[in-house]
C-alpha cells in the first residue's frame, strides 16, 4: 500500500520515525491471549517492518511496557510478536487507522516524498534511521539519528529509548538520513579494510585471534575490528562466527552505499573510497553465495572469491 493511503488515515498529530509514525486516538488495554496489563498512559503504538531489526525493537517495546500493533509481510514474524502481547494488523493501512503511534522499519527511503505527505493530513514526521546492528537492536542499544522538528524530536525520546541507548538531532527531516549514509559509508570501507588487513595478516602466517588482539589494542581498532570482526570463529554472537547468516546483508550495504554516491554526485563531493566499496558490494550483492549473506562476508570473498571455500 502506498504511503499516502497509509498516511490519509491518520487523524490527528505528531509521528515518529523513520519512514512514518503518526498519532490517532490510542487507549490502554489487556491483551486478551497473552494477559500483559498495559498503562492507560501509553498509547497504542504501532510498528511496520519486522526483520532482523524490526522485530527485536518491536520486542523491546513489549517489554517496556508499550502496547504494540504489529504488520509485516512475513506471517511468522507477526506470530512471534503476537507470542509476546502484540495485536495483528491485516494490513498497514489497519495499523495507521488504529495507533496512535507509527513506527516503520524498511528497506525505503522515501522520507523527502512522505514528510510533505505527512503534513498534508495533519501529521509530524521524523525519519531516525538507526546504527548498531543487528545485536544493539536486541539488546536496545541502538543510536537514533534524527531528522525533524526539535518539538517532535523531544516527544519521540521515551519511544526511541526504549529501543535505543542514544538520540541525536541532526537538523530538519532528511538530515538522519543524511548521517546515516555518511556513517555506513565509512562502515562500508572500514569492514573492507578490516578484512583485506585480516586475509593478509593470515597468509602471512598470523593466528587471526593474535592479529585481532594487535589490532585492537592499536591505531587500527574500529568498530568492524573489535564487535564485528569478519573473521569466523574470533568473536560470539556475530554473523561471521554463524556462516554469515543474519545481520545486515550485502544488498542493503550496497543500497546505502549507492545513497552515499548519489548524495556526493549532488553534493559534488568526490568519494573515491566510497565508491570503491560500493563496486565491491556491488559485486557481493549480485553473486548468488554472497548475496543474502552479512556485509562482513566481505572477508569470505577475500578468501574465496566463488563462495566455493567454507
Amino acid at each position: 500500500m502506498a504511503a499516502f493511503e497509509i498516511l490519509s488515515r491518520i487523524k490527528l498529530t505528531s509521528c515518529t520515525f523513520r519512514v512514518a509514525g503518526c498519532i490517532v486516538n490510542g487507549r490502554g488495554f489487556k491483551i486478551p491471549n497473552y494477559g500483559r496489563m498495559y498503562s492507560s498512559e501509553k498509547k497504542l503504538v504501532g510498528f511496520v517492518g519486522l526483520g532482523n531489526m524490526g522485530g527485536p525493537m518491536a520486542l523491546n517495546l513489549i517489554n517496556k511496557g508499550h502496547p504494540l500493533i504489529v504488520f509485516d509481510v512475513n506471517p511468522e514474524s507477526m506470530a512471534s510478536l503476537a507470542d509476546q502481547g502484540a495485536l495483528l494488523a491485516k494490513h498497514p493501512a489497519d495499523v495507521a487507522s488504529r495507533a496512535d503511534t507509527i513506527i516503520t522499519m524498511l528497506p525505503s527511503n522515501k522520507h523527502e516524498e512522505l514528510a510533505p505527505l505527512a503534513l498534508k493530513v495533519g501529521a509530524a514526521f521524523l525519519d531516525a534511521p538507526v546504527s548498531g546492528g543487528v545485536n544493539a537492536a536486541k539488546g536496545g542499544t541502538l543510536t537514533f539519528m534524527v531528522g525533524g522538528p526539535s518539538g517532535e524530536v523531544e516527544a519521540a525520546q521515551p519511544l526511541l529509548l526504549a529501543m535505543g541507548s542514544k538520540v541525536v538531532h541532526c537538523g530538519s527531516v532528511g538530515s538522519g538520513q543524511a548521517a546515516k549514509i555518511c556513517n555506513n559509508m565509512l562502515l562500508g570501507i572500514s569492514m573492507i579494510g578490516t578484512a583485506e588487513a585480516m586475509h593478509l595478516g593470515i597468509n602471512l602466517g598470523l593466528d587471526p585471534k593474535l592479529l585481532m588482539d594487535i589490532v585492537n589494542s592499536s591505531s587500527g581498532r574500529c568498530w568492524s575490528s573489535e564487535l564485528y570482526n569478519p573473521v569466523p570463529k574470533l568473536l560470539p554472537n556475530v554473523p561471521a562466527s554463524n556462516e554469515y547468516k543474519g545481520g545486515f546483508n550485502n544488498r542493503l550495504m550496497t543500497k546505502d552505499l549507492g545513497l552515499a554516491q548519489t548524495a556526493a554526485s549532488k553534493a559534488g563531493v568526490a568519494t573515491p573510497l566510497g565508491a570503491l566499496a560500493h563496486q565491491i558490494y556491488s559485486i557481493l550483492s549480485t553473486h548468488p553465495k554472497f548475496s543474502d549473506l552479512d556485509f562482513s562476508s566481505v572477508f569470505k570473498f577475500y578468501d574465496s572469491p566463488d563462495g566455493s571455500k567454507s
